[in-house]
């Protein structure tokens, strides 16, 4: 049975101050069993996070990491660093990373090794561009950026990957695919894995929808059958509202 996920992805918000009071109101919610509870703070409040949350079921995530182990690369974070800080999950492929960063598949399937060398379990992002949908593309588009980057793994690799689906003209707009857009390319993934694996795997990998995710959809987006849960993003910045929606299954 596949895993019921809602990730929080804080972005750049959040100094320690509030990054503390979020993660103590967090505390205090009741969250629904069955669901696995994850947030991301910036880099420079994981270490605390993680000690505010030792007691918790929620776990504290990395928005992002660099692939190589160490070395000339200023300003970037190494899977190891993570470990080191007991973060052990990382979000890679957001697609404000391959937009402002020009973060490509070539470079996004280093990091996904980088991360399952070190035993790290991976949220990997992609989506389409609104024009990708408008001329048809979408499927194409999806398809190349999830082969691209992990289609060379190992069967065993897949036990370690969370996949998300962001159509990015839906991330911060107000828009939202409709909960159709997104179990219809859920099923596509899901059936990508099929060809290119197993049934078998396809069917134990979860994939969350990203895009706009709020209390007053988040239950009918959840309810379809290949949707597993949700990366979410300025609504996770508010203990309440993130709370509605991990109850929202």
């Amino acid at each position: 049975m596949r895993n019921k996920i809602v990730a929080g992805n804080w972005k750049m918000n959040n100094d320690l101050l509030q990054t503390e009071e979020l993660l103590l109101k967090l505390q205090e919610k009741k969250f629904k069993k069955g669901v696995q509870v994850m947030v991301a703070p910036t880099f420079t409040n994981l270490w605390h996070s993680v000690k505010k949350l030792k007691n918790s079921e929620i776990e504290v995530i990395a928005q992002n990491m660099h692939f190589a182990e160490k070395g000339a690369y200023t300003g970037e974070i190494s899977a190891s660093m993570l470990n080191g800080v007991g973060v052990n999950t990382v979000i890679l492929g957001h697609s404000e990373r391959r937009e402002y960063f020009n973060e490509e598949d070539s470079l996004l399937k280093k990091k996904v090794d980088a991360a399952l060398e070190h035993d790290m379990t991976l949220i990997f992002c992609f989506g389409e561009k609104l024009e990708d949908r408008e001329l048809g593309h979408h499927f194409e588009v999806v398809r190349d950026q999830v082969k691209n980057a992990l289609f060379h793994l190992k069967e065993n690799d897949w036990s370690s990957v969370i996949l998300a689906y962001e159509p990015v003209w839906a991330i911060g707009t107000g828009e939202t695919a409709t909960p159709e857009q997104a179990q219809e390319m859920h099923h596509f993934v899901r059936n990508l894995i099929t060809q290119g694996y197993s049934k078998d795997i396809a069917n134990e990998v979860s994939i969350l929808y990203g895009g706009s995710v709020k209390p007053d959809n988040a239950r009918e987006i959840f309810t379809k059958a290949d949707v597993d849960g949700g990366l979410i993003g300025g609504a996770s910045l508010d203990a309440s509202t993130f709370s509605q929606i991990v109850n929202s299954f």
